[in-house]
């Protein structure tokens, strides 16, 4: 296990005092504003912008189970699910049923990339959700803010400014999760300092077991992870603000669907972010900032399980530079936009051996892009408005493993994205709407020109210059409708892909580029039987046609459905969740992603989980929760097969934890 007692005992420390401390102001302080007790959050609520954009509260809670990861608190939004690689910690998130780099995920404006060959530590496993202000997430290809621009969506995870009131130098908040299994969470978020500047500390740890499925069969599954963000910030004024941080974090992760766990997710972070707003009548704000990420991550088949055979060990980083410079004018009432421009520069290396410590890290990829983008916002009326935006990445990976001497090392690509969205408002009848078409051209990724062995079509060994360019025309539409009682909305797509880029694992793992059709969406509705009683319900749906071969697309989750009834009063609230999936039907045998690949029809199911929450306090409240209470044994159609060596058989599918009992206890301050 790591060697983290120092942290772990600082950590308690620190939330024991902050627990004593809001006590006591709780009970002295009559003037405190009251704060409305929290419902468990468990199907997509929060849309915005016409229900094209949803934002998450990632400081309240959820069921399934206080999220470990970011893929695992994103599965709690509509559209969203995982292929399953340890249980619970680690998964790899899907959007659509589409994958990777299709989805642009974000931490404060800038990305961190993964290490490892296999996704084994996916960007989201570096991401601690509670640690963040709020989520946001826009769906299909509708923003050109960000490089290389996401297909299927952008998630952006956020921080903003601290703002200290005047006499109040420290506030924040902690919460602890306890749970069965051995599950054990602890996260702080503390910031201290005035009204003009503070220094803010994001500290968090968690431990787990390996938990029981609902046949009782033990799951190789435990973890230990822990991250701490440090930003020291300067606000002098409403209009500034400049903020550096650091950070650093660990953890190990067993894999049930690996050979091999991971004992190692270390990641050190460096950034500066500079933002003046309303500079003058035409500048209403310049934002700039740049980004250093380092990811070293271990795998190897001794430490966290029973020796079978040859100790194996890699050890792969990767090292991530982002910087972006962003100019909002306003032009006219009507007309504003938003420019500029943005690179990353990111090296991959490797090394293997017991004795990695000592040996130099090779260089095999670097990647470079250098983007300019535009994204304009027209009010045509009161009440519907034209946004617009163009980009340009001129796009430079290099290849430098010695294998591939004979082929061309270098390549280089301008892609070009943008979007044109209408959207409207309609005051009488209480309904938004929205209406888009995107198109975004992706650069191969590392997974897909790295991770491969040779092209499928031909036989190619030379996968690094054969896998082409991923093209995607998308149109998005939806609605949302809120009046008294009742509140119901829809997103949905349809989608051309040419050169879908789609792996092959039999007879050999290949890649190949196909042309697709995909469509899909999500819908959702909600209603106050009383002033108490709040029912809602909600859905999702991905569909994915390889039209090149006429099957389906491989790794999309079945059709999707929550049920969702909260019983709420000022104090407590009580809620049940029904998850219903349906069988999938679609799939391609032996066609998937990098991570998971499809190996036939899958069962549907449904599962029971029951929460509750009680305000103790002003700012202690208390949420509980039994997932699964019927113990069903079941696994998702998105699984890692399991793998032999770590007690499964190589053809079975990870089940999901069993009844699973959870408290979490969380105090602001």
């Amino acid at each position: 296990m790591l060697n983290s007692k120092f942290f772990i005992q600082r950590l308690t420390v620190a939330i024991s005092f902050a627990l004593y401390s809001n006590y006591t102001l709780a009970e002295t302080a009559s003037d405190t504003p009251y704060h409305l007790v929290p419902i468990v959050l468990t199907a997509q609520q929060g849309n915005e912008s016409h229900g094209l954009v949803v934002i998450k509260d990632p400081k309240q809670p959820v069921q399934p189970i206080p999220a470990i990861d970011g893929a695992s608190y994103l599965q709690s939004i509509m559209g969203f699910n995982a292929v399953k690689s340890s249980g619970m910690a680690n998964s790899d998130v899907t959007f659509r049923g589409m994958f990777g780099s299709r989805i642009k995920m974000l931490i404060n404006g800038s990305e961190n990339l993964g290490a490892c060959g296999g996704r084994m530590d996916s960007p989201t496993s570096y991401i601690s959700p509670e640690s963040f202000d709020k989520i946001i997430v826009v769906k299909g290809p509708q923003t050109v803010r960000f490089a290389n621009p996401g297909s299927a969506a952008t998630v952006m995870f956020e921080r903003g400014p601290v703002h200290l009131p005047e006499g109040k130098n420290m506030e924040g908040q902690v919460s602890t999760v306890v749970g069965s299994f051995g599950r054990w969470d602890h996260n702080l978020d503390l910031a201290i300092g005035d009204s003009t500047k503070y220094l803010r500390v994001n500290a968090n740890r968690s431990i787990s077991n390996n938990y029981k499925d609902g046949n009782g069969k033990s799951v190789h599954s435990n973890w230990e992870k822990w991250n701490t963000d440090l930003a020291a910030g300067w606000t002098p004024n409403d209009n500034t603000w400049i903020e550096a941080t650091a950070g650093r974090a660990d953890g190990e992760v067993a894999y049930a669907g690996r050979g091999m766990d991971g004992t190692k997710f270390g990641r050190e972070s460096l950034g500066l972010r500079i933002q003046k707003k309303n500079i003058n009548r035409f500048i209403q704000k310049i934002d700039a900032q740049v980004n250093y990420n380092f990811n070293d991550h271990v795998m190897d088949n001794y430490r966290m399980r029973p020796i079978t055979g040859m100790k194996m060990l890699s050890n792969v980083a990767r090292e991530t530079l982002n910087s972006r410079l962003e100019l909002t004018t306003i032009w006219t009432d009507s007309l504003s936009i938003v420019t500029g421009v943005d690179s990353q520069h990111n090296t991959h290396t490797s090394r293997g051996g017991l004795k990695y410590t000592s040996l130099p890290r090779q260089k095999n990829m670097t990647f470079e892009s250098y983007g300019a983008f535009s994204e304009a916002t027209y009010d045509i009326t009161a009440h519907q408005k034209l946004v617009s935006g163009i980009r340009f990445d001129a796009v430079q990976v290099q290849d430098f493993r010695s294998r591939t001497k004979i082929f061309n090392q270098t390549r280089n690509s301008v892609l070009p994205s943008g979007f044109l969205r209408l959207e409207s408002e309609y005051p009488e009848l209480n309904a938004k709407t929205y209406i888009g078409i995107g198109h975004v051209q992706r650069m191969p990724d590392y997974w897909e020109i790295f991770s491969p062995m040779m092209l499928d079509t031909t036989g190619s060994k030379d996968v690094f210059n054969g896998v082409k360019t991923e093209k995607t025309t998308q149109i998005d539409v939806g609605y949302q409708y809120k009046h008294g009682a009742l509140s119901h909305w829809a997103s949905a797509y349809v989608g051309q892909v040419n050169d879908f880029i789609l792996m092959r694992y039999a007879p050999n793992r290949s890649v190949n580029n196909v042309d697709a059709q995909i469509a899909g969406g999500e819908l959702g509705l909600g209603y106050a039987v009383t002033d108490h009683l709040q029912f809602d319900v909600s859905g999702m749906y991905a569909w994915g046609e390889n039209t090149t071969n006429d099957r389906a697309l491989p790794q999309i989750a079945p059709f999707e459905a929550r049920i969702n009834l909260n019983y709420v009063t000022d104090k407590y609230s009580l809620g049940a969740l029904w998850r219903l999936v349906a069988p999938q039907y679609r799939y391609s045998k032996n066609e998937g992603n990098v991570v998971g690949y499809d190996l036939g029809e899958s069962r549907g199911f449904g599962i029971l989980s029951l929460n509750g929450t009680y305000q103790m306090t002003t700012d202690l409240n208390l949420a509980l929760g039994i997932d699964n209470v019927l113990n069903r044994s079941y696994s998702e159609h998105l699984n890692k097969l399991g793998a032999a060596s770590a007690g499964n058989i190589g053809t079975e599918q990870i089940n999901n934890i069993g009844r699973n009992y959870w408290l979490r206890l969380q105090m602001k301050f």
